[in-house]
C-alpha cells in the first residue's frame, strides 16, 4: 500500500498471492483543488520509500488517499437526504466533461467533510435535454442549446457561492461514517465548452492527416468523451502538478521533474519544432534509450501538430533511412555520436530532414542544423503561446498523433497510426484494470520506447495516473538494471520474457554456489511457495503450513534483492513466456502477469492482475473491448480479433495492409490463434503465418513444442522448430551462453549450463566444445528430452524426429531475435538454410 507515494514493503501485508491489498479508492473524475486546506509536507530525499516532490508535498500522509476513499461513497449518497444544510466554501477548479449545457443556475447538495463529488448527465435524445442529477429526486430538464462550440477545450467551471466552512462537523473525517454529513444547496454556475471530432466515415484510414469514426459503446466502459494528448496531460498537471513526473540521475544523484515542468519543457520543444520547420502530420523521428529528453521530445512533437515517431536503436542507417523517409521527418533527434553517426550517412537522401538535435553528450563536430539538446530547446523562445495554443486547439481525438514502427519481422516495418483517443483511452483503461493509484505509482523505464509496450506503460500511463517514471542507466539490460530497481522500488513492473529468464539463471546460478542447508532451505520455501500461489490463482483462500516462515527466510529477502518489494503488478508480455518461467517466480511468491495485445491495438488487449488470472493464459480483456474468434475450430482455437477504442487508425500510405488488418465491420486480425475458456481467459496457441503445414497437411503450430522443449531441457536458450512443406518436423537449438556488455553471446557456457553437463559426466565450458564433440552420451541427453515432448504429442505429425545444436546462441545484433526479443523466424530460415536441408536430405 501506499499513501501519498510513500509505499510500505511487502512484509507489512504479505500474502499468499504476493498481493498488496489497498483498499482506498481513487477517483478519475474528482477535480477539486483542496490544496488551502492541505498542509505541506518535506520530501524525504529517499527514492524508494516516498516519491521525491521536490520542495513541496501536495497533502499530508492521509489526506488525500483517505479523502478518494470517503468521495467514491458520495455519488450514491448525494441524493439520499442524509446530509443537514450547512454553509461550506469550496472551490472547484476543474470538471468531468460534460453534456453542452448552458449557464443555468442549480442548486447542488454538497458535503462538507469531503472534497470531491460527482455530477452525473443523462442524454435524452428523444426529446432533446440532458437531464441532471445528483439528486435522486425527478430530474430536472435543461434545454440543450441550439448551437455549436466550434472549440477543442473539454471542461467545465463551478463557481461555489457559500457561508464559511464551519467549524463543527458531524462526519468523523474523511474516513468517517458517511451518515450524517453536513451540506448546503450552493448555488453553481455551470459553463463549459465542447469537444467534437473531425468528421469521419469509417474506421480506418492511411493518410497522416486523416480522422476515424471511434468504436464507442453507448454506456459504460468504452462510453467515456474523448481526450487529446495535451487535455489528459493538462488534466494531471491541474491536479498533481507539484508531483514529481520524471526521475533520472545527474552525477549520480536522483533529480526529478515536477509535472509542471514537465509540461512546461513539453510546450518550449513544441515552440523549438515550429521554429526548426515541423509541418502538420509530418514525423519527428527519435532515436536513442529512455529519458526525460526522449519523453518531452515525443510529447512535445505531437503538441506541435507533428508525428512522434520512436526508432529502435539497433536499426542499421538504412532502417533508420526507411522509417524517416516513410513518416516524412522533418526533424530527427538521437541519443549520442554512436546514433548521429547513422544520421550523417544517409541524410543527403532525406529530402523532408531540416534538422537534427543530439540530445546528451557534447558534439563531436559541428555541422549545419545540428543542434545540442540546450540550444534545441532556446530555439523556439521567440515562438509565440497563441501560435502554439492555435495548434494543440485545432487537434482532435481521433486524429493520428504517433506512429509505432512494427520490428519488420516478416519484411518492411509498417506505420502504425495511433490517434489522441487510442492513447489517452488505452491509458486510462489500462490503469483501471490494473488499479493503478493517481499519484502514487512509480516505475523504472529501460525497455525500448520505440516499442508500444513500453511506450504507453512508461510514457502515456504514468502521465495519465501522475505517476513517476524513474530512467534506467543505457546498460540496464546488461547487468545494472536490478541496482536501479533497488534503488526505485517501483510499484509495477513491466519485463519482457527474456528479461525474466535472465533474472531466474541468475538466481539459479546464485543458488547453485550456496551451501547445502541453503540450498535445503530454499527448495523447501519454493516448494510451500509454488502450492500458495497456486492456491491463490485459484481462489483457494487456505494457505499451506510453513508460508508464513518461508515468507520471512525466503520471499521477502528475494523481492528486497530484486528491488520489488513494493512492486504490486509484475508484468510480462511482448513474447511468449515459458510454463517453467512463470512457475519459477510463483514459486518465490512473485506472480507474473501476462499481457497481450500488438502495435495495432496500442499495446494491451487482455490483462492479467491478482483478482484474475491463470498460468500460460493472456488475461482477460479490458472493459470496454471485445474479443471475437475468427474461424474457430473445433477445438475452439481461431484467429484472434479485437474491437475497441485501442484499435489502431491504419498504417501509414499503406491501404492494402490496413485492409489486411481491419475487416470491413472494423475488426482488427491479429494473425494470433487463441482460444478462451469458460471465464473468459484467452489462450494464445500459435501465429496463423508461422504455422507449420507438412507436407501431410497437418497443421502445426510451432511455440507450444519449442516451449515443451525448453521446459524438459532447461540447458536450451532458444529453440526454432522446422518442416513447413516437409516430410517431418526437425528443430534447431541453442545452449545458454554467457553475452558481452553489448549483448553478444559468448563462447562461454552459463553456470547452468555447465552443471547440466557435469551430471553426465562432462567438463565442457564452451558451446563450440560440445558441437565438435557430438558425444553419444550428450546426444542422448537431449534425444531423452526430445523423447518426452514427443510422447506427449497429439499425432505423430507433431513428433520431432530430428535436432540439431548450433554453434551460438540467437541475439539482437546476429539478427536472428527482434528489439523484444522475438524469433525473427524468416532470418534464421536463410542463415541456417544448409543445416536445415540436412535434415532432409540423409
Amino acid at each position: 500500500m501506499s499513501v501519498n507515494g510513500v509505499g510500505y514493503p511487502a512484509e507489512d501485508t504479505a500474502s499468499p498471492s504476493g498481493m498488496q491489498q489497498d483498499f482506498l479508492e481513487s477517483r478519475s473524475d474528482s477535480f477539486v483543488d483542496i490544496s488551502p486546506f492541505l498542509k505541506e509536507m518535506p520530501v524525504s530525499p529517499s527514492v524508494g520509500d516516498e516519491r521525491k516532490a521536490g520542495k513541496k508535498r501536495l497533502a499530508d500522509s492521509a489526506s488525500v488517499e483517505e479523502a478518494e476513499q470517503t468521495s467514491s461513497t458520495l455519488a450514491d449518497e448525494s441524493g439520499t437526504e442524509k446530509w443537514e444544510n450547512r454553509g461550506i466554501r469550496a472551490r472547484v477548479v476543474e470538471m468531468n466533461p460534460l453534456p453542452p449545457l448552458e449557464t443555468p443556475k442549480r442548486r447542488v447538495p454538497r458535503p462538507s467533510s469531503t472534497p470531491k463529488t460527482t455530477f452525473g448527465f443523462v442524454t435524452d435524445k428523444e426529446n432533446n435535454m440532458v437531464h441532471g442529477h445528483p439528486s435522486a429526486r425527478e430530474p430536472r430538464k435543461v434545454q440543450k442549446p441550439k448551437y455549436e462550440f466550434l472549440s477543442t477545450r473539454h471542461q467545465a467551471t463551478l463557481q461555489f457561492k457559500a457561508p464559511p466552512l464551519l467549524k463543527t462537523l458531524k462526519s468523523s473525517g474523511p474516513v468517517g461514517p458517511a451518515v450524517g454529513r453536513e451540506a448546503e444547496f450552493l448555488d453553481v454556475e455551470v459553463t463549459r465548452s465542447v469537444p467534437f471530432l473531425a468528421p469521419a466515415e469509417k474506421f480506418w484510414c492511411t493518410d497522416g492527416d486523416g480522422a476515424v469514426k471511434l468504436r464507442m459503446s453507448e454506456s459504460g466502459p468504452g462510453s467515456e468523451d474523448p481526450m487529446t494528448v495535451h487535455q489528459m496531460f493538462q488534466q494531471t498537471v491541474k491536479k498533481y502538478g507539484d508531483l514529481p513526473a520524471l526521475g533520472f540521475k545527474m552525477d549520480g544523484q536522483w533529480e526529478t521533474l515536477t509535472y509542471k515542468a514537465y509540461y512546461q519543457q513539453c510546450r518550449m520543444a513544441a515552440k523549438s519544432f515550429l521554429k526548426l520547420g515541423l509541418k502538420r502530420y509530418h514525423g519527428v523521428g527519435i532515436l536513442g534509450f529512455n529519458s526525460a529528453e526522449w519523453f518531452i521530445a515525443d510529447v512535445g512533437s505531437i503538441l506541435a501538430g507533428g508525428l512522434a515517431a520512436g526508432i529502435y536503436t539497433t536499426n542499421s542507417p538504412e532502417a533508420c533511412e526507411y522509417v524517416a523517409n516513410h513518416c516524412e521527418a522533418n526533424v530527427l533527434l538521437v541519443e549520442n555520436h554512436k546514433q548521429l553517426v547513422k544520421i550523417l550517412k544517409i541524410k543527403d537522401q532525406l529530402p523532408h530532414l531540416k534538422a537534427i538535435v543530439q540530445y546528451k553528450d557534447e558534439l563531436q563536430e559541428m555541422l549545419p542544423n545540428l543542434y545540442t539538446w540546450q540550444e534545441f530547446m532556446k530555439v523556439g523562445v521567440d515562438v509565440p503561446d497563441q501560435e502554439l495554443d492555435d495548434i494543440i486547439n485545432s487537434q482532435k481525438a481521433n486524429q493520428c498523433c504517433m506512429l509505432i514502427y512494427t520490428s519488420g519481422t516478416t519484411g518492411q516495418p509498417k506505420g502504425v497510426m495511433l490517434s489522441h483517443d487510442n492513447l489517452t483511452w488505452t491509458a486510462d483503461a489500462a490503469g483501471k484494470v490494473a488499479n493503478l493509484k493517481f499519484g502514487c505509482e512509480t516505475l523504472v523505464s529501460y525497455l525500448p520506447l520505440s516499442h508500444v509496450a513500453a511506450q504507453v506503460n512508461d510514457l502515456w500511463i504514468t502521465i495519465r495516473f501522475a505517476g513517476t517514471a524513474y530512467f534506467a542507466e543505457p546498460d540496464a539490460l546488461k547487468g545494472s538494471l536490478v541496482n536501479t530497481l533497488r534503488e526505485v522500488r517501483p510499484t509495477s513492473f513491466l519485463g519482457v520474457p527474456r528479461v525474466w529468464e535472465k533474472m531466474q539463471e541468475k538466481m539459479k546460478a546464485m543458488g547453485a554456489k550456496s551451501s547445502i542447508v541453503r540450498r535445503k532451505v530454499a527448495d523447501w520455501a519454493k516448494y510451500i511457495g509454488l502450492q500458495a500461489s497456486y492456491n491463490a490463482m485459484n481462489k483457494n483462500p487456505s494457505v499451506p503450513w510453513g508460508f508464513m516462515l518461508a515468507n520471512n527466510l525466503v520471499f521477502k529477502k528475494v523481492r528486497a534483492a530484486l528491488g520489488l518489494d513494493r512492486c504490486k503488478h509484475c508484468f510480462t508480455g511482448a513474447a511468449p513466456i515459458t510454463k517453467d518461467t512463470l512457475e519459477y517466480f510463483m514459486s518465490l511468491n512473485i506472480p507474473l502477469f501476462e499481457l497481450y495485445g500488438m502495435s495495432e491495438s496500442t499495446g494491451p488487449h487482455t490483462i492479467s492482475c491478482h483478482s484474475s488470472y491463470r498460468l500460460t493464459s493472456c488475461g482477460i480483456v479490458i472493459p470496454g473491448c471485445k474479443t471475437n474468434l475468427d474461424k474457430a475450430d473445433e477445438d475452439g482455437n481461431g484467429e484472434v480479433c479485437f474491437w475497441g477504442r485501442h484499435v489502431f487508425m491504419g498504417y501509414l500510405n499503406m491501404v492494402e495492409k490496413t485492409e489486411e488488418a481491419l475487416d470491413q465491420d472494423g475488426w482488427l486480425h491479429s494473425g494470433d490463434l487463441g482460444k478462451l475458456d469458460k471465464d473468459g481467459f484467452l489462450y494464445i496457441t500459435g501465429r496463423i503465418k508461422e504455422l507449420i503445414i507438412t507436407a501431410g497437411g497437418e497443421n502445426v503450430p510451432p511455440v507450444p513444442l519449442e516451449d515443451a522443449v525448453k521446459e524438459e531441457l532447461l540447458v536450451i536458450s532458444n529453440a526454432m522448430l522446422v518442416g513447413d512443406k516437409r516430410k517431418f518436423l526437425s528443430i534447431l537449438l541453442t545452449i545458454k551462453c554467457n553475452v558481452d556488455d553489448a549483448g553478444e553471446p559468448l563462447d562461454e557456457l552459463t553456470p547452468e549450463a555447465v552443471e547440466f553437463f557435469k551430471q553426465l559426466g562432462f567438463t565442457v565450458k564452451r558451446p563450440s566444445e560440445i558441437t565438435m564433440k557430438n558425444d553419444p552420451t550428450i546426444h542422448a541427453a537431449i534425444q531423452k528430452g526430445i523423447d518426452r515432448v514427443n510422447a506427449r504429442a497429439t499425432s505423430n505429425a507433431q513428433k520431432i524426429q530430428k535436432w540439431a545444436i548450433l554453434d551460438r546462441d540467437f541475439s539482437i545484433s546476429g539478427g536472428e531475435l527482434g528489439p523484444t526479443m522475438k524469433l525473427k523466424r524468416p532470418v534464421v530460415h536463410k542463415m541456417y538454410k544448409e543445416k536445415i536441408e540436412e535434415f532432409y536430405t540423409e
